[in-house]
């Protein structure tokens, strides 16, 4: 079983961490100002207002300021800026024995799925597929509010998993299967094949979500993983949103699902919103769930905070 870290309450501190690209000063105040008014204390790490180009600083010192926050006894969830691009560069860097004894809610998505994997992977983790510092603004959907406290601050277990109304989740391949989910952004799990950081998906349900990639390039990630024996290993299949995502020679992103991931006759479910959309939708990476694409539901069966 994976490790729950401890449940987060109003009054507590958010460690800060900029992770992969940089983000502008005023952005980062103004939602630190928003998390303040919501009631939570907020520490800095040194490089959050770092900005070296592509990357926010040195691998070292990102790396740095994330394992700062899991030694900080005063930090109860560290919630990365922003994603970006580099967050991979990190992952050499971190001690995973220490994060193991030392587990803390840890939330993003898009680049940070790099790291959310590798936490489960190397230090038995719970981390969470959910808001970023620039989510926690005023226009942010209440359903993305909603998912992420009742993920982290909640002890509610069985949770189900629903889409806003209107937005329904759709099944494309029956069946019923139960293990930990794992997965997120297509664009940073590719990235990591070849590495000793690739995601290991057996006996585990995979989740994908992609965005502003033009379908052609959707078709190369699908194929890569394909090759990587990740979908052929995997318990079943969970599609996101594609938000943004150009249609290329005519073939949508639900055409390349249907020929080349309902052939593998996994349990598939589609439409998730989570990551990148308008809506998000908290998923625990390493907790386990049920995914039923008979009746179109998925659960998480267990509390994923302590």
């Amino acid at each position: 079983m994976a490790i729950r870290p401890s449940l987060l309450q109003r009054g507590d501190t958010i460690g800060l961490v900029t992770l992969g690209s940089p983000l502008d000063a005023n952005t980062i105040n103004t939602r630190v100002q928003f998390l303040r008014d919501m009631g939570f204390n907020i520490v800095f790490g040194r490089h959050v207002y770092s900005s070296d180009g592509i990357v926010a600083a040195s691998a070292q010192q990102r790396a740095d300021d994330l394992m700062n926050m899991f030694r900080d006894p005063s930090v109860k969830m560290i919630l990365a800026t922003r994603g970006g691009t580099g967050v991979q560069t990190i992952l050499p860097y971190l001690n995973f024995d220490v994060i193991r004894q030392n587990p803390k809610i840890i939330s993003g998505y898009s680049d940070i799925t790099v790291l959310l994997n590798s936490l489960y992977q190397f230090s038995n983790l719970i981390t969470f597929h959910s808001l970023m510092l620039i989510d926690f603004r005023p226009e942010t959907p209440a359903y993305n509010f909603n998912q992420f406290f009742e993920a982290t601050s909640t002890l509610n277990s069985p949770r189900m998993i629903q889409n806003p109304p209107n937005l329904d989740l759709r099944g494309l391949v029956p069946g019923n299967v139960t293990g930990p989910i794992v997965g997120g952004n297509m664009t940073s799990l590719v990235n990591a094949l070849g590495t000793p950081y690739e995601i290991n998906t057996k006996g585990k349900i995979l989740f994908l979500e992609e965005t502003h990639s033009p379908t052609t390039m959707i078709f190369r990630y699908l194929t890569q993983l394909l090759m990587s024996g990740k979908f052929q290993d995997c318990l079943g299949i969970i599609i996101g949103e594609c938000t943004n995502c150009l249609v290329s020679y005519g073939t949508t992103y639900e055409d390349l699902i249907n020929a080349l991931l309902v052939p593998l006759r996994k349990p598939l479910i589609i439409n998730l919103t989570t990551g990148h959309g308008f809506y998000k939708a908290a998923i625990p990476i390493g907790a386990n769930v049920n995914l039923n694409s008979t009746e179109n539901t998925l659960t998480v069966i267990e509390p994923t905070v302590s």
